[in-house]
């Protein structure tokens, strides 16, 4: 009796592989390189006045040198 074998019944298999993987290194790629979102660019303008401080307290006068 000859044996038969049946060859390419793994075919199917390995084309089903090959999509999975095209598919994980596409979600990849959108995921760490932003994807083809556009950029948000956000413009903060901030502007605080400081507040007016006391006028210190005068100095008094030297005392004047002996002599």
């Amino acid at each position: 009796m000859a044996e038969e074998t049946k060859s390419g019944g793994n075919a199917g298999l390995a084309f089903i592989v090959g999509a999975l993987v095209v598919i994980v290194a596409v979600l990849a790629f959108m995921m760490f390189s932003g994807g083809f979102t556009q950029k948000k660019t956000v413009d903060v303008d901030i502007s605080a006045s400081a507040p007016k401080l006391p006028d210190a307290p005068k100095v008094p006068e030297a005392p004047k040198a002996p002599g």
